[in-house]
């Protein structure tokens, strides 16, 4: 590096100037948001699992690959965090490879196993067409906010917010499964209740994100504001679908039922 580079004023303000920031406790706290998603998918998955399990109900074999692609994500965040906390920037890089196949991979099954399970379902009392619109939601939220932490990996900052966020909005299922039938009691079955039931695992996890930023930083990051605004939008709309009268004949349709 040369004198003139050294020298060089930082971009102030710039996308660039912001992915260099980082902060003290940057290590402890991203590990923690992988933390409370695995508590939220392994309370929420766990009973299900053991019930099928006990009552040999198997799962159809698009599950198995579902289920071993996202818990697969999770483990690869989880040691892609304990990399960067042991410094071994570089390996943590090369394993960054496996998680763009992973996250492609995802996008598929994501998509795939909704449909699959839903048409599995189709005329039984379990048959629930309209909410096909909360996990083409998720596989959406997930596809973009992960498909921008991949572009922005060289910069740390908006990288691991974005693909926390990524993480955080296909997590829902897990916390619903967890808490969402003593909210359902609670607040009763339409939009807010469903929106509560659904989503209040994601909101609590993305609001948390935000407070860190504001109280270690004093603003919001803009990747976080931008993955935020995107994730809980498609929520919100993907609610209004699920409660809207037109939207089951659609889905039914794409479900080919």
């Amino acid at each position: 590096m040369g004198a003139t580079e050294l020298a060089a004023p930082p971009q102030s303000g710039a996308w660039s100037a912001r992915g260099t920031e980082q902060h003290g406790q940057d290590r402890n706290f991203f590990l923690l948001m992988v933390g409370l998603i695995w508590l939220g998918i392994l309370m929420g998955f766990v009973p299900e699992i053991a019930h099928r399990v006990r009552a040999d109900q198997p799962f159809p074999a698009v599950v198995y690959f579902h289920g071993a692609a996202f818990v697969g994500w999770l483990a690869l965040l989880t040691v892609q965090v304990l990399l960067i906390r042991a410094r071994r920037v570089s390996l943590h890089r090369e394993l960054g490879m496996a998680g763009v196949a992973l996250y492609g991979a995802m996008l598929v099954l994501g998509v795939v196993t909704s449909i699959v399970i839903d048409y599995r379902v189709f005329l039984t009392p379990q048959s629930d067409p309209s909410f096909l619109s909360i996990q083409l939601a998720d596989m959406l939220a997930f596809g973009v906010l992960g498909g921008a932490a991949i572009a922005l990996r060289k910069s740390p900052a908006a990288h691991k917010r974005l693909i926390i966020l990524a993480t955080i909005f296909i997590a829902d299922a897990g916390f619903s499964r967890w808490w969402g039938a003593g909210l359902e009691r609670l607040l009763g079955d339409g939009y807010w209740g469903n929106w509560a039931q659904l989503y209040l695992g994601d909101v609590l996890l993305v609001l948390l994100l935000g407070a860190y930023d504001l109280i270690g930083r004093r603003r919001l990051h803009r990747s976080y504001v931008l993955g935020a605004v995107w994730g809980l939008g498609l929520e919100f709309a993907a609610i209004w679908l699920y409660v809207s009268p037109g939207w089951k004949p659609v889905a039914t349709w794409l479900i080919g039922g």
